[in-house]
């Protein structure tokens, strides 16, 4: 199974228990990737014994997360991974190449956080823990998706993107996956009214598969748990679109 609708889109939502994972995964029929926070967790051998439980349930579409793209979390990430071994990862760019070594395969799928700059075509690759403190280090988008490559990553994470408010940057990191056969991953503010636009422009600049990340527009506040509704009905949305195109 691939975990992608018709091999194209896949979502990427958080859960806030086991119980809540495996709905919100059988309501995208098995085409997510559930985000399991490591900030969550005290320490890496907790982590991995939480993020284990969680794959069990999931055929580990577990989605090991920073927490708000902190780069803080980007050795611990590295480090969970040396022993629990999930289909997806987030990571910043530094922490990358770490990652890729820790996991130890090549089918794990890596991603790779870069920022918006404001110029489209361009983009912020400082996103370490001691690099996001310096100047901004800002590169062309090609470039920086052929330094992913370089250091094993399958996605460009770009975030935050704040819906579509970044759109003309957003096309243009789409339209240099599209050529560079990369993935892509649209993360920050998206939720059930813009994710179908977000989708389309990287369905339409010829993305092989995009993991659009859509968090807390579909979690309840008071329970903290992802709406089961919400997921089913970002999903039906997902599938229609794919099958226009």
């Amino acid at each position: 199974m691939s975990h992608f609708y018709k091999d194209r889109v896949s979502l990427n939502i958080l859960a806030s228990s086991i119980e809540n994972a495996k709905e919100c995964y059988e309501a995208a029929e098995g085409n997510a990737f559930i985000g399991v926070l490591s900030k969550d967790f005290g320490t890496v051998e907790e982590a991995v014994k939480g993020m284990a439980a969680y794959g069990e349930e999931i055929d580990h579409c577990v989605s090991v997360g920073l927490g708000a793209g902190d780069p803080n979390q980007s050795k611990m990430v590295g480090d969970i991974v040396r022993t629990y071994t999930p289909k997806h990862i987030n990571q910043v760019f530094t922490g990358v190449g770490y990652t890729r070594a820790a996991v130890n395969n090549n089918e794990t799928i890596i991603n790779c956080l870069v920022s918006p700059t404001g110029k489209p075509g361009f983009v912020t690759i400082s996103t370490g823990p001691l690099s996001s403190q310096e100047k901004k280090a800002i590169v062309p988008i090609d470039t920086a998706i052929a330094m992913m490559k370089d250091m094993g990553a399958n996605s460009v994470k770009f975030f935050p993107m704040g819906g579509l408010k970044t759109r003309d940057e957003y096309i243009a990191v789409a339209e240099a996956c599209a050529s560079q056969s990369f993935w892509l991953e649209p993360t920050g503010g998206i939720d059930l009214n813009n994710v179908e636009e977000i989708v389309e422009i990287a369905l339409d600049a010829g993305v092989e598969k995009t993991i659009p990340h859509v968090y807390s527009a579909i979690i309840d506040q008071s329970t903290k748990r992802t709406k089961v509704a919400d997921v089913a009905e970002l999903y039906s949305k997902i599938k229609a679109l794919v099958n226009r195109k």
